[in-house]
């Protein structure tokens, strides 16, 4: 039986959009207060979906509690109440748009889980905007 499980986590952090070989201008006229060059921040919303078969002998897909550990240990110490821009060297040449860290933390958990799972990442940069990995 196929089946998907999801966890999800909060994590604060903060970041600044910005292009740095464009001017001053042309990454306010495209960020707008997002540029705010002193950062400025989101509580994000992370949900990880885990899909495959079920293991017919223990009736789980993944032991929830190993994923939540991934997720705390990987994601969340890594992220929570961090400066993107600043802390985490996957963002020194790559701007931590929320579409960027989605794919980051895809990256992250990928790396993590046996091959035979499929992962989904939705991150949720406020209540009304969200993405998601892969599309």
């Amino acid at each position: 039986m196929r089946i998907s499980i999801f966890r999800t986590a909060h994590f604060n952090a903060a970041h600044r959009l910005h292009v740095h070989h464009w001017s001053e201008e042309k990454n306010k006229a495209t960020f707008g207060v997002c540029n705010n060059p002193n950062y400025h921040g989101h509580n994000y919303e992370l949900e990880i979906k885990v899909t495959g078969e079920l293991d017919d002998e223990t009736g789980m897909l993944i032991d929830l509690n190993i994923l939540k550990e991934m997720i705390e240990i990987h994601v969340l110490e890594k992220f929570d109440h961090k400066n993107l821009n600043l802390d985490l060297p996957e963002f020194k040449n790559m701007n931590p748009t929320a579409e960027n860290i989605c794919y980051v933390i895809w990256n992250i958990m990928r790396g993590l889980l046996d091959p035979q799972f499929d992962l989904h990442v939705r991150l949720y940069e406020t209540a009304r905007n969200y993405v998601e990995y892969p599309a």
